[in-house]
């Protein structure tokens, strides 16, 4: 989603390490926390260790490992396959659902169209699917009928959509929980998120990372610029690496795969480069720019990489559900976390579905005249009436 670059020279090494930058390992000394969603309900220990592993993982790194999530890692792998099969597909079978009128927020999305909003014009070298997994408000599909548009789904494909629906809403729940989990590490109400993302325009989403050629990857191209997610929380359920002649593979180097940065501090101006491989068994739950801005910068939306392998001809199957805030909800700090500080950092507010908009702008999946849509529309009635006058 929208992303953050940085230069061109040190994108050629694969990581960036830059002036003041530090790059270690998740295996370092800086260990991401993994939260027990079984946790967030247990006894007062339990909580208080839930709470710590978010204040830890989302305040310093954006993002925390998820043990206890009850995703079913075999509908994940069952729907890669499908998803792979759908990719075989041609473009041509594939266009009718290319829906650029609805800004590919269902559907197919080609490659190379998404970009990175500070991507220096490099498209992410990914094809998507979207489709929502819950049902949107009909109130805010009326007015942001783009975000909220009903599911597309590809014909003669057998258990995709079963699969997909089943895996989206696992994530979904397990999200909510997390939300739950954050609400009373900052001591607030513990509906307060689980409340504000009902009828959301949540969106889950497959991807491939598309083989890249020898050249590609000596002039340092990768998978996904760095970005940080616009949303309020992103749920990752881990990928899987496909070989050049198709199916499932080990990892092909240790180059490859998702890097995030640290809140930058004194010691490291532009923060840390951590590794995050997520420890066996567990999923990612990631801070979105919706959630940053709700707690005023004291959760943190992670700038994060994806960096293909060295080795030409694999691919990489992904995917990620992205809860949203319900597209009436202001996009502004609560009044827990404001104060003139915030206030200056995160102005004027906004509405979640008008923050949406503009990102998808931003990001190239939304044309420019859709900001035209913001705002008064009436300015040619005077026009009109004077025409009529003379």
């Amino acid at each position: 989603m929208e992303g953050v670059k940085d230069d061109r020279a040190s994108r050629k090494r694969g990581m960036r390490v830059g002036q003041g930058e530090v790059l270690m390992s998740a295996s370092g000394a800086m260990d991401i926390p993994t939260l027990d969603l079984e946790d967030v309900d247990g006894s007062p220990e339990a909580r208080a260790r839930a709470a710590e592993a978010l204040r830890v993982g989302f305040g310093t790194y954006g993002l925390v490992y998820i043990r206890n999530h009850a995703v079913d890692r075999d509908a994940v792998a069952e729907l890669y396959d499908h998803y792979e099969r759908f990719c075989g597909r041609s473009d041509a079978e594939k266009a009718p659902l290319n829906r650029g009128d609805i800004w590919y927020q269902r559907g197919w999305t080609p490659p190379n169209t998404e970009q990175a909003v500070v991507a220096g014009g490099q498209p992410d070298f990914k094809e998507c699917y979207f489709a929502a997994p819950e049902a949107v408000d009909p109130e805010c599909a009326a007015e942001y009928p783009e975000i909220h548009a009903d599911n597309v789904w590809p014909e003669d494909l057998p258990g995709f959509e079963a699969r997909y629906l089943e895996v989206g809403r696992q994530l979904h729940r397990a999200g909510g929980t997390v939300l739950r989990a954050c609400a009373r590490a900052l001591d607030l109400d513990e509906d307060v998120f689980t409340t504000a993302v009902k009828g959301g325009p949540h969106v889950f989403r497959l991807l491939r990372y598309l083989p890249l050629e020898a050249a590609q990857i000596e002039a340092g191209v990768v998978w996904g610029e760095e970005h940080t997610d616009f949303n309020l929380l992103t749920l990752l359920p881990g990928g899987q690496f496909r070989s050049p002649g198709g199916g499932p593979c080990e990892r092909p180097d240790d180059d490859s795969g998702l890097y995030l940065r640290t809140r930058p501090s004194k010691d490291a101006p532009s923060g840390v480069k951590v590794r995050g491989r997520a420890p066996e068994g567990c999923i990612v739950a990631q801070v979105g720019q919706q959630l940053e801005v709700l707690t005023g910068g004291t959760f943190l939306a992670t700038p994060h990489v994806i960096t293909a392998p060295k080795t030409p001809g694999f691919s990489r199957m992904s995917a990620a559900h992205f809860v949203h805030l319900q597209s009436h909800e202001r996009v502004f700090p609560l009044p827990a976390f404001r104060n003139e500080a915030t206030v200056a950092t995160y102005r004027p507010p906004v509405l979640a579905g008008n923050y949406s908009l503009k990102t998808l702008v931003d990001i190239g999946l939304a044309p420019k005249t859709a900001i035209e849509g913001l705002g008064y529309k009436q300015y040619g009635r005077l026009a009109a009436i004077r025409a009529a006058e003379s």
